[in-house]
């Protein structure tokens, strides 16, 4: 993202704040205690903010995609719940009585900035399998060609327990991958990150998070709100998975939204630390499944992430797990996990030649030989 208001710089003087001022796409995220009164019903008021903020932003030819949360709470009062329930199928027959009054109310409040919204609404498969993502990637990229503002929740009524994104924190951060947005912020009940969980004594606002160093000594709390089923610490994970993957990232409450789209330095900025690759291998590390893992020497691990060499037979040690030819396996050296790729071959041929130079596995009659993981098929993770 390029912007002409660094206002922060790290210690060998490369800007780390950019802010939103020289944004062209950005994906804002509001969560569930940003969109809904102290009774548990949908804010109103709230909705129609974001709206005008958001129109306003569209102007000059900039795009918008929403990651809204809020259908739970919406279907609570129609269904005479005073709560978020706990088992699934409530929340599910919640989610699916408050989807369309969530989405009809966004339209309303577009409408009256003359602008069109569309409903998209996602599961853990449109991300993780990859023509599911490609397709959801092109339907939102022609959306905002037709100048609409994809209003997008995760798709709780046919979700599992067992398997979904979990909250919009870790959606919104797809999506911006997905669509390569220039930014995304994530609009919650406080105003950023700070030292220590904000009712805390001595607890101090974070402006800026450099690198995954100056989290560190940080202490977030996990608990989710009343209606939401987030919290400080989906929104860090959902941060750094956006920053390695080139994406700045504005955490900050929903009051703020005015100011942060107008550059202003509010809540906490997260840098980018990490190149934008392209949308293939942001799957492959953040999206994909993985079916197994390979163990790797030294020499290979020194390879990929050094040389932006293949990963050949020659380094891999251990296979671990079943998978097939064209499957995500994670690769890990003696320190730990290095990177994410897809393989030639399933894991018994791949046990088969592990450790084997190409002269050996000339000599055992292999014909060309190609590498487990082709380098254009791996993403580093370090």
């Amino acid at each position: 993202m390029t912007s002409g208001q660094d206002r922060a710089t790290s210690e060998d003087g490369a800007g780390v704040f950019a802010g939103l001022a020289g944004a062209r796409r950005i994906v804002v995220k509001i969560g569930s205690s940003s969109l809904t009164r102290e009774d548990g019903g949908l804010n109103l008021n709230r909705i129609d903010v974001v709206a005008r903020l958001a129109a306003q932003w569209c102007q000059g030819g900039r795009e918008i995609l929403i990651v809204s949360s809020g259908a739970v709470a919406a279907g609570l009062d129609p269904l005479g719940m005073t709560s978020r329930p706990r088992d699934l199928a409530s929340v599910q027959a919640a989610a699916s009585m408050g989807q369309g009054l969530l989405v009809a109310r966004w339209s309303s409040a577009f409408q009256s900035h003359h602008r069109h919204v569309a409903q998209v609404l996602l599961t853990t498969d449109d991300v993780m399998r990859r023509d599911h993502y490609t397709n959801a990637r092109q339907a939102l990229e022609k959306l905002l060609g037709f100048g609409v503002v994809p209003i997008i929740n995760e798709n709780d009524t046919v979700a599992t327990r067992e398997v979904r994104f979990g909250d919009n924190d870790r959606l919104a951060s797809y999506v911006a991958q997905m669509v390569a947005a220039d930014a995304l912020v994530l609009l919650t009940d406080v105003e950023g990150l700070f030292t220590a969980p904000p009712g805390r004594p001595g607890a101090e606002l974070i402006p800026v998070v450099a690198s995954r160093d100056d989290l560190r000594s940080v202490l977030v709390s996990g608990a989710g709100s009343r209606v939401g089923s987030g919290g400080m610490v989906t929104k860090v994970q959902a941060a750094t998975m956006a920053t390695s993957s080139g994406i700045g990232v504005l955490l900050t409450c929903a009051d703020n939204l005015g100011p942060a789209l107008a550059g202003e330095s509010v809540g906490t900025w997260f840098a980018p630390t990490g190149s934008r690759p392209a949308s293939r291998i942001l799957w492959i590390a953040h999206a994909a499944p993985s079916r197994g893992e390979l163990l790797l020497d030294e020499g290979a691990v020194e390879a990929i992430t050094q040389r932006n060499k293949s990963l050949l037979s020659a380094g891999v040690r251990q296979v671990i797990s079943t998978f097939d030819s064209g499957d995500v396996v994670d690769l890990a050296g003696p320190a730990g996990l290095v990177a994410r790729g897809i393989v030639a071959y399933d894991s018994d041929t791949v046990a088969s030649m592990a450790g084997m130079s190409a002269h050996d596995l000339l000599k055992q009659g292999w014909e060309n030989p190609r590498p487990i993981v082709h380098r254009d098929d791996l993403a580093l993770l370090v």
